[in-house]
């Protein structure tokens, strides 16, 4: 595997991970108990957008680094991969 495939990879799990992460701790202007005037009820008071950034990081380099394993000791082959999805191919 080439380092761009690599490279490509983890982006994809990167992103993956982040729509995870980023309702972890939210509360929402509702649940607060204050409201800007003109916001969403269910907008966010605080983000924390670095936290959840860093958080996503380490949590895709776990994720890529077990699929690396998984991938260059071939643990799970595309054809077992086929088959569990029922794929024809």
């Amino acid at each position: 595997m080439t380092i761009a495939s690599s490279v490509a990879i983890y982006f994809i799990i990167w992103w993956m991970v982040l729509f995870v992460v980023l309702p972890w701790g939210v509360r929402s202007q509702d649940e607060s108990g204050g409201r800007a005037a003109g916001t969403d009820p269910g907008a966010p008071v605080l983000a924390h957008l670095g936290r959840k950034l860093i958080w996503t990081t380490v949590l895709a380099g776990i994720v890529f680094a077990a699929w690396h394993v998984a991938y260059t000791r071939q643990l799970v082959t595309l054809d077992q991969l086929a088959r569990w999805v029922g794929s024809p191919f």
